[in-house]
């Protein structure tokens, strides 16, 4: 995030794009209600009515897939209409030139017809963005989980660029973080091609440090990708996977190749405080501990680094994470690893992260945390980014032509599926937790009232959802939210696993899978000839009783 999460209070227009931020992020999305309560102007870009939605001044409900030609379009008709911010182009960026050369062919009348979208709301919507001064855009998997992912946000930051809505309080570009520590774990280099503090692991100045801080020689190759690792495994090429905190036989696109590449290793080791789905497939599991069990901080989507104290033991023979991986690094014979504390690591951390070096626990409890880049304990912390330059001097425009969706719906396959998340549960671990699990206890895959008339069903039916990759059984919700020939899934629930259904066509870049865009077909299931699991008849028959 460019921007800071309470500066949306302070925001005369959030263009949120891609993100159903009330259920997704509820904390971030209470912020909006908040904002759009006080008389901020609000435009959503999402293909289903969701609660933000429904609260917009403007909702766009566009074809899925189709976000790159939106924002070329409405960077079209700014360009058009003069609504540039010139000066701040001609000074803080380049490479418009060509932008506005690949612009000028997404006119309203074409991008019309890719989107759904008409050219009147077009027009308003590049109004209303251009000419606001404290406008922010707020966006997350919707943008990223595509082919185009990469190609997305980069546009995004066009349309940023050339309106001058970067490197001011209150407007700027910001992905909301999906979970507590993601930003964290980013920070930390639990990338494939980055040390610690996004240091290039091809950089020699970089290998230099860290060789000489480790006293042993880094590797200068990228590692593997998720997606990546899969096809290794599979292919006889990986013989060994460490999961810690994830869930991917759940999570991850196309679960069946993922479970064939699970069942295909020689060695896998989960660590995490659940039996998971993927734990089920582990030579060995290692019981972890959850946030509540230990020290040490969490960076939060907007960069700011927070302590966190332990409140309870860890149950059983569950142990701290770091210190599972000290004691497993002792016993592979590597040195050090002999922390004392979190707070020894921390340090680690610090001396090895330019952006984090003016952090100390004391500064992290005095301050209610920093945020980074902090380079010098003098620092205050950096509120929002980019203020007056840019790293490097200038901000670079990259053109973005529009792709369609790698799979298109067809006779065979004519819904097209879109996955998310639900407010009732977070992400695949609340299953776990009875009351949460009573509240929302079964997947109701979102079916617009036309289509299901078109099949008879009713409110609570069952049907079964196919693709070219496997199949599911689950309920229904007919509602509005989604349009004809669109549903909506979850992925929270192990008894209708939806990414076995999912495609495993991903963005060329990051390797982030399509989640959003698959082609489906659906058909009615009666209860009594459903191949469906325990807990799902378990709940079922309590329902046909309360009826």
């Amino acid at each position: 995030m460019s921007n800071s999460v309470n500066e949306i209070l302070g925001s005369d227009l959030l263009f949120v794009i891609g993100s159903n931020t009330t259920e997704a992020h509820p904390i971030i999305g209470n912020k909006m209600k908040q904002a759009v309560l006080k008389g901020t102007k609000l435009i959503v870009v999402d293909p289903r009515q969701t609660e933000l939605a429904r609260m917009a001044d403007l909702h766009l409900p566009l074809e899925s897939g189709s976000d790159a030609a939106l924002i070329n379009g409405m960077m079209h008709i700014i360009l058009h209409e003069g609504w540039e911010a010139k000066e701040y182009i001609a000074e803080r960026t380049s490479g418009f030139e060509e932008l506005a050369e690949t612009v000028e062919r997404y006119t309203p009348d074409i991008v019309s017809e890719i989107t759904g979208i008409s050219e009147e709301d077009l027009y308003e919507a590049a109004r209303m963005y251009a000419q606001t001064a404290k406008a922010g855009i707020y966006y997350t998997l919707g943008i990223t989980e595509h082919t185009t992912g990469t190609s997305n946000v980069m546009n995004l930051a066009n349309l940023a660029l050339i309106t001058g809505h970067v490197g001011y309080e209150n407007a700027g570009i910001n992905p909301l973080r999906g979970q507590n520590n993601v930003q964290g774990a980013c920070d930390m280099g639990a990338l494939p091609n980055t040390y610690p503090g996004y240091q290039r692991v091809e950089n020699e100045r970089a290998i230099k440090f860290f060789s000489d801080f480790y006293g042993t020689a880094m590797n200068p190759k990228e590692g593997l990708r998720i997606p990546e690792m899969m096809d290794a495994a599979v292919e006889g090429k990986l013989h060994a996977i460490y999961v810690m905190g994830e869930d991917p036989v759940l999570s991850d696109p196309d679960a069946n190749h993922v479970k064939k590449a699970m069942s295909s290793l020689d060695f896998l080791v989960v660590q995490e405080i659940f039996m998971s789905e993927t734990a089920k497939y582990a030579d060995v599991v290692l019981p972890a501990s959850c946030y509540a069990e230990k020290d040490g901080t969490f960076t939060a989507s907007e960069r700011r680094v927070q302590r966190v104290r332990q409140a309870v033991n860890p149950p059983g023979e569950a142990r701290l994470d770091w210190q599972i991986i000290c004691q497993l690094a002792q016993k592979m014979g590597a040195p050090g690893f002999d922390f004392r504390d979190a707070e020894e690591i921390f340090e680690e951390i610090r001396a090895t992260t330019p952006s984090y070096r003016g952090m100390t626990y004391q500064r992290l409890e005095q301050e209610n945390g920093l945020q980074w880049p902090c380079p010098t304990e003098s620092h205050p912390g950096t509120k929002y980014l980019h203020k007056g330059v840019f790293p490097g001097g200038k901000a670079r425009m990259i053109p973005v032509e529009y792709e369609g969706p790698a799979e298109l719906t067809n006779e065979e396959y004519p819904i097209l599926l879109s996955t998310g998340r639900k407010l009732g549960h977070y992400n695949v671990t609340t299953r776990y937790s009875r009351l949460l699990d009573s509240i929302n206890p079964y997947e109701e895959a979102e079916i617009n009232p036309q289509e299901a008339e078109k099949h008879g069903l009713a409110a609570g039916d069952l049907i079964r959802v196919s693709s070219r990759r496997g199949s599911v059984v689950t309920r229904i919700e007919i509602t509005d939210k989604v349009k004809p020939g669109m549903m909506f899934m979850t992925f929270h629930y192990r008894e209708t696993p939806v990414n076995e259904l999912t495609q495993a066509a991903y963005d060329p870049i990051t390797l982030t899978g399509e989640y959003k865009v698959s082609a489906v077909r659906i058909e009615k299931v009666e209860w009594q000839d459903a191949d469906l699991a325990d807990e799902v008849r378990r709940f079922a028959r309590l329902d046909q009783l309360i009826k």
